[in-house]
């Protein structure tokens, strides 16, 4: 981004950031149900997906006698209950075994700072105390891979309605456009409707290159080439937009998008997904893969019906993440029949995160200019919303945000609007 000095999200975010293993072999020993427990999740968790698992019982010298005959693999998690000498002794006869490149993480039963510092000189790669979480395994594990001094990733946040028009991508571009403004988080967004993205209408802007170029050479992008293709939508924003156009077909394969992402999440701390209404192997596959996810409805039944599957779908398929958020919007629309707030969060099983209310004069003007809600109408009850909404994502708390700001109507308007 070649930015200076970029503002990193807060570090209270709710699940943090993790990044992802890359293809590898890992092989675990576990001599406790409680660590095998956990190495159960591990497996199951999206940031595993590249790489296989071998989850197996026992410990160190379980390890050493497997692969006594056997080539090690690029990395073994092996739990100990001994003491300091006996976990010493038995690592020795492990690395009589054990290849030099393979990384070895040892989760031990003893906090002893000297024991620690002795595995770490003799060549240990990471020491963990049981008991461990399952992302304290993966974060150890992926923290392996990353170049020393490297830039934290990125977080991605993954924006999709619930069907079409229901205000996702307008939504998606307004809290990229207050993170990278009022809270000066470097931001891409990225938008993945090839045929008929918005972000460049809403943000004003007319590129002349962005994701389909991005996807027609996915095997070579870098840093260089996203640089080149992103287009600059503010001191701390940044497009990576959707070509729109019908006259030739666009498609986008399983595997393509990964590497583009990757680029994408190592270049800026905050990362937006536009994600068009499409269930696809490769929707599905960045859904699960975001850190955060935010299905977009409206009061309808078959917006109803469409939260409530992606939403089941997503929290089975994220085990270890936090369940999607849920915004209602458009509502309020005069005479137009609306399944009340409460029977819709019932429903669901949650309430919404945000209920945005339908402002025909706010939503339109700035649909109409290329500008964002709050520049059309600050004080808006929509613009309040989305403002929480984008408070929460980065780790902020929004009350707070809004007293610092001389008023408390925000911490008022969601319990209004429920009682709808």
């Amino acid at each position: 981004m070649n930015q200076t000095e970029p503002q990193a999200l807060a570090a209270d975010t709710a699940t943090p950031v993790v990044a992802v293993v890359p293809r590898i072999n890992i092989t675990v020993f576990c001599s406790t149900q409680a660590t095998q427990a956990a190495m159960q999740q591990v497996v199951v968790d999206r940031r595993m997906a590249r790489a296989h698992v071998d989850v197996r019982n026992g410990g160190i010298m379980s390890a050493a006698q497997a692969y006594s005959q056997a080539t090690t693999p690029e990395v073994l998690v092996l739990e100990t209950e001994g003491h300091r000498d006996q976990v010493l002794s038995e690592l020795s006869q492990l690395a009589q075994v054990c290849d030099p490149s393979t990384k070895v993480v040892l989760i031990g039963h003893v906090n002893d700072v000297i024991l620690y510092r002795e595995l770490i000189r003799q060549g240990l790669s990471e020491y963990l105390v049981a008991p461990v979480h399952q992302l304290q395994v993966i974060d150890a594990i992926s923290s392996l891979f990353n170049e020393p001094g490297a830039d934290p990733i990125g977080r991605i946040v993954a924006f999709i309605g619930a069907k079409g028009g229901v205000g996702s991508s307008t939504i998606a571009h307004n809290v990229a456009a207050l993170a990278s403004g009022e809270d000066k988080v470097d931001t891409i967004v990225t938008d993945l409707d090839l045929a008929f993205g918005t972000a460049g209408l809403n943000f004003n802007q007319d590129p002349a290159h962005g994701i389909a170029e991005a996807i027609a050479s996915s095997d070579r992008i870098d840093q260089t080439m996203l640089e080149r293709l992103l287009t600059k939508c503010g001191e701390r924003l940044n497009l990576l937009s959707a070509p729109a156009q019908v006259e030739k077909s666009l498609g986008i394969e399983d595997d393509t998008l990964e590497p583009i992402i990757d680029a994408v999440r190592s270049s800026a701390p905050l990362i937006i997904l536009d994600i068009p209404n499409l269930w696809t192997v490769w929707s599905k596959q960045l859904l699960i893969g975001a850190d955060d996810v935010i299905i977009t409805s409206t009061p309808d039944l078959a917006s109803l019906r469409n939260t409530k599957n992606i939403f089941d779908f997503l929290t089975a398929a994220r085990p270890n993440d936090k369940a999607p958020l849920i915004i209602l919007n458009q509502v309020g629309v005069q005479k137009r029949p609306e399944i009340p707030v409460a029977e819709f969060s019932k429903a669901i099983g949650v309430e919404p995160t945000a209920v945005i209310p339908f402002d025909a004069h706010v939503f339109g003007t700035a649909a109409s200019n290329g500008q964002m809600v709050g520049e059309v109408g600050p004080k808006s009850k929509a613009a309040e919303q989305i403002s929480m909404l984008e408070q929460l994502l980065i780790g902020k708390d929004p009350e707070a945000s809004m007293k610092n700001k001389g008023g408390s109507a925000l911490a008022k308007l969601l319990p209004m609007l429920r009682k709808k």
